[in-house]
């Protein structure tokens, strides 16, 4: 069985990852990332700069929690200089299999590992206010059985990724779960 340093090792880097894209969420995914800034002086991008983590995201490109999430940890990576690689989800279920969220293989999935390649942080899928905006979508959906919900499941996902794009407080409550979360595990 790999080690997540060798899953590490073994991948693309974020921005080669972004750059070979190929669905539909390529050019959201840049948006994202052309608008989206961190502060360098922020207390958790010192606290990276001083750890100096390395990052494995968990990821595929049709994912729009990914289109979201994989460009603000880009750029968190970047203003702390850090090396951030990305693993295919489905290439190898293993890996994914290790960190599931609510029995699902759930992504994307970032893993902040040490030195010696261990474990010392993971943050994903979703910060908790997008979570819950996703609850309360999903809860104006049909019955499944209703011959409308695939349809209405299908606009909903498009109506979350235009929001993710076109509305800065969601990449900002990734941003700051990540920080929560890596505050607590570095301190």
């Amino acid at each position: 069985m790999k080690t997540e340093q060798q899953y590490f090792e073994e991948s693309l880097t974020m921005a080669e990852y972004m750059e070979q894209m190929t669905t539909k969420l390529k050019e959201p995914s840049f948006k994202v990332y052309e608008s989206f800034n961190v502060n360098s002086e922020d207390e958790v991008i010192q606290l990276l700069q001083a750890k100096k983590p390395h990052i494995l995201a968990i990821t595929e490109d049709w994912c729009g929690d990914a289109m979201l999430n994989n460009p603000v940890i880009r750029k968190i990576a970047e203003a702390a200089e850090l090396e951030i690689r990305c693993a295919f989800r489905d290439a190898d279920t293993d890996l994914i299999d290790r960190y599931l969220t609510n029995g699902g293989r759930a992504i994307p999935i970032y893993l902040f590992l040490n030195d010696q390649g261990e474990v010392i942080a993971k943050w994903g899928p979703r910060a908790p206010e997008l979570q819950q905006l996703v609850m309360e979508m999903r809860a104006e959906l049909p019955e499944k059985d209703d011959p409308s919900f695939e349809q209405k499941q299908k606009e909903l996902y498009t109506n979350l990724q235009v929001k993710f794009v076109k509305d800065p407080q969601c990449a900002t409550w990734v941003y700051e779960d990540v920080k929560t979360v890596i505050s607590k595990a570095l301190l």
